[in-house]
């Protein structure tokens, strides 16, 4: 490693030196103050790379706000109330959280909320806590009903008054409508909450959020990350079967199989992601399948996918041995049910056996 070379350094034409050496040190200066201008070209292009990458960050920001400038544009035409937590954090100011969890429900699902709420879920003054201190957001997602301020509307809105943790969407609930959900879902959360992640997990899955958080936090330096447990099945093309595929000629000759994406149950995209899909929602088009539809948003972008089997253990024995061996498990579920079977009375043996322990969160430092 070279340092520029002090002034006094460089060579000068001397009286007193004997004759012949003049053209000696006039090079050594000559290829001296060449160093020097070459080291300032240098510090030019290392400045203006970090311009460009400001400039990137400055676009990215407004990029965010001009998406949560539609969305409550959006609701206010459409005569959508505004959520008091989007009011809350516009006169604020926007902080920054880690991640927030999307727990997507249905109207029928009041046992498996619950069932959340008394074993991976905190509660009350421990969700505010975790917000606070761990900048961690957990919500239940939904919409509403065709026929608005309906009775299953009405029984939302009253649970939610005693728990206080649904996040409304602008959305007709409908198990036919998961990807538009999905796509609702993103636009909303990064239109409320400034996070470096956004997730989404079904509402019959048991979470360990530190460890969710810990896997998460090694990746914030990441712009566009998307995780999951990467999978790609067949395209089903035979009406009738389950996952059918309706499309199923735009993916080639029959037998061929999807692209890679996450399976359902859990994944998680970086703010980029979610702020890309809050911008283009209204062109990015939706496949009968919810993970199908979300992997092909990605597919033609500079993503990151990263697969993550910790995102898909299995209940007991299997994430009950992963625990026991010091490999906690972010997320488990059974397979052959898309889901924890039975989850209303199941998840807490999941729990009691796979849990990583209260004290594994308040103690996390993400």
């Amino acid at each position: 490693m070279w340092t520029l070379p002090e002034a006094s350094e460089i060579a000068r034409p001397n009286a007193n030196v004997e004759e012949g050496s003049m053209p000696v040190a006039a090079e050594c200066g000559s290829k001296k103050v060449q160093e020097k201008q070459d080291f300032r070209d240098i510090l030019q292009v290392q400045d203006t790379h970090h311009d460009v990458q400001s400039l990137d960050k400055t676009i990215a920001s407004l990029e965010t706000e001009l998406s949560a400038a539609r969305s409550l544009q959006e609701s206010l035409l459409n005569g959508a109330p505004v959520s008091e937590e989007f009011k809350v954090s516009e006169s604020i100011g926007r902080r920054k959280y880690l991640m927030v969890i999307g727990i997507n429900t249905a109207f029928s699902s009041r046992k498996r909320r619950d069932s959340i709420r008394y074993t991976w879920m905190p509660q009350g003054e421990k969700r505010k806590k975790l917000e606070e201190e761990k900048g961690i957001i957990i919500r239940f997602v939904i919409g509403h009903s065709a026929i608005s301020g309906g009775i299953v509307d009405r029984a939302i809105e009253a649970e939610d008054r005693k728990h206080g943790d649904f996040m409304r969407i602008d959305h007709v609930e409908g198990y036919l409508a998961l990807s538009g959900k999905t796509k609702t879902y993103f636009a909303t959360a990064v239109s409320l909450w400034d996070a470096d992640f956004y997730v989404k997990v079904d509402d019959d899955v048991h979470v360990n959020i530190a460890t969710l958080g810990n896997i998460l936090s090694k990746l914030a330096l990441k712009p566009r990350v998307y995780i999951g447990c990467m999978k790609s099945g067949p395209v089903l093309s035979e009406k009738g079967v389950r996952y059918y595929e309706p499309e199923h000629w735009k993916f080639g000759e029959s037998g061929n199989k999807y692209f890679r994406h996450a399976t359902g149950q859990l994944y998680a995209i970086s703010k980029d992601l979610a702020t890309y899909i809050s911008i283009n929602k209204h062109i990015l088009h939706k496949y009968i399948n919810e993970d199908v539809s979300l992997g092909s948003w990605f597919i033609g972008l500079d993503v990151e996918h990263i697969d993550d089997k910790r995102l898909c253990c299995g209940t007991p024995p299997d994430c009950e041995w992963k625990a026991q061996a010091g490999n906690i498990c972010a997320a488990s579920f059974d397979w052959r049910c898309s889901g924890i079977c039975n989850s209303e009375g199941r998840i807490w043996e999941v729990h009691n056996k796979c849990a990583e322990g209260e004290k594994a969160l308040w103690n996390a430092t993400f």
